[in-house]
């Protein structure tokens, strides 16, 4: 395997554009990432996301870069969904007791204007938080500071189970 993937590599190397290579390059910094923070995700290192928690909010900010685009050469809807799940997710299993975790039962995105610029910044606040379910909100904005997507999305609260 290990012989099979630096062929495969090597010669991809040799006849990869230029935004081919940056696009490499950034999955493998994203690897790397992940191997340096085993309690990170892969995607979470893929999109180089960097968190900002606030009293009543959490903000994921990412930079857009060639892997994120569609053949429209703007950000593919699924990574600004994944954008807001992410955001909205963390901030609702920062907030909950120890033992327990919020999963996704509903996510609702408004898609609003093109994901263009130098990065999208997702901000997540809390609307509802009941014992058995939580309701969030959020805005994605871009660089400029146009609004590209505001979403809801609701969450299930569940006991963690031991391992």
């Amino acid at each position: 395997m290990k012989k099979d993937l630096q062929q495969l590599f090597n010669h991809y190397i040799e006849v990869a554009t230029e935004e081919e290579q940056l696009v490499l390059k950034n999955i493998l910094e994203g690897l790397h990432r992940k191997k340096e923070n085993p309690f990170s995700t892969y995607i979470s290192e893929l999109m180089q996301m960097e968190h900002n928690f606030q009293n009543d909010s959490l903000k994921i900010t990412i930079p857009i870069t060639p892997l994120l685009n569609n053949n429209l050469n703007i950000v593919h809807g699924g990574f600004t969904a994944t954008l807001v799940d992410t955001t909205m997710g963390v901030f609702a299993n920062m907030i909950l007791p120890e033992g327990f975790g919020a999963v996704t039962t509903s996510l609702n995105i408004h898609y609003l204007s093109a994901g263009v610029g130098e990065s999208l910044i997702c901000k997540a606040k809390m609307e509802h938080k009941g014992s058995k379910t939580m309701v969030l909100t959020s805005d994605v904005f871009r660089s400029d500071g146009k609004k590209i997507a505001q979403a809801t999305g609701s969450f299930f609260v569940i006991e963690k189970k031991a391992k």
